[in-house]
């Protein structure tokens, strides 16, 4: 069975350490799900560093923002459940 490939976005910025974190188990969790993950460095746009700021890292899957670092940053469990959920079409 062909998996889709999701298409991730990782909002974040230099010298991010929580961003460096959910960057290293996206890639980690490439090994399980075919994925394209594309790095956004809000700093680069004052529109994006505005909205983004104080909830980076932001994760967007499919074009859909899924995690934004709120109360908690997003762990691996998270990615990986989300991921499945849709490799399933749910």
């Amino acid at each position: 069975m062909n998996k889709k490939q999701l298409e991730v976005v990782l909002y974040g910025r230099p010298k991010c350490h929580l961003c460096d974190d959910v960057e290293l188990a996206i890639r980690c969790l490439a090994e399980e799900f075919p994925l394209q993950l594309h790095m956004v460095d809000i700093e680069s746009d004052a529109q994006l560093h505005e909205e983004m700021m104080l909830v980076i890292p932001v994760v967007a899957i499919d074009g859909e923002v899924v995690f934004r670092s709120i109360t908690h940053v997003v762990t691996m469990e998270e990615l990986r459940e989300e991921f499945q959920k849709r490799q399933l079409g749910r």
